[in-house]
């Protein structure tokens, strides 16, 4: 099992029930396939750098998770299949980027805080 972090741009246009929807649909993918969720971060509406398809806002949702390394595949075919889904990414995390995210998680100083002066 290796550990991947997963980004998903979907449309602006969906309701928030929606939304959850797609969040819970993919999470269940996941486990459904022999994986594991470590993490689940919904962004929410932000700007996008460029319009995609005339949209200029996205919602993002950051799933964390760990998978055998043949179901990426099949979660890709599902998200290119997904009308929602604006943009993904799909990141194989080391041992290093697993331990920051757990630091980052429970709030442990990580050492990339900015220093706020007084």
């Amino acid at each position: 099992m290796n550990n991947y972090e997963l980004m998903v741009i979907f449309t602006p246009v969906l309701s928030d029930e929606e939304f959850k929807g797609e969040q819970k649909r993919y999470a269940t993918l996941v486990k459904d396939n022999g994986g594991s969720i470590v993490a689940e971060n919904a962004w929410g509406l932000k700007s996008l750098a460029y319009p995609i398809r005339k949209k200029t806002t996205g919602l993002y949702w950051v799933l964390e998770y760990a998978a055998p390394s043949d179901f990426n595949e099949r979660l890709k075919v599902q998200l290119l299949r997904d009308e929602n889904v604006l943009r993904h990414l799909v990141t194989k995390l080391d041992k290093y980027a697993v331990e920051y995210n757990q630091k980052k998680r429970s709030g442990v100083p990580t050492g990339t805080e900015k220093l706020v002066e007084a």
